[in-house]
């Protein structure tokens, strides 16, 4: 039995409004198990965007996360890409 591997993409960029802005951004990719939990997912995220030991609002919209770190105006979008 072989694991399949994920890619995810992900960006993080400040806000106005609430709203993404894309004044800058910061990009990333990253792998995962096919198995992996959201928390691991997540936390991947955070490492590749350098986010590790920030706390965050978590959103499951479905198709994507939506990281909001608490006490700062940004946000980071976590997409599931394809299938390696």
């Amino acid at each position: 039995m072989t694991n399949k591997v994920f890619k995810w993409t992900c960006e993080y960029t400040d806000t106005f409004a609430g709203e993404a802005n894309y004044s800058w951004v910061r990009r990333g990719t990253f792998f995962t198990q096919e198995n992996a939990t959201q928390r691991q997912i997540v936390t991947a995220a955070k490492k590749e965007l350098g986010l590790t030991g920030v706390r965050c609002k978590t959103f499951d919209n479905g198709d994507y996360f939506e990281l909001r770190p608490i006490g700062s105006c940004t946000v980071a979008f976590v997409n599931f890409y394809e299938q390696v």
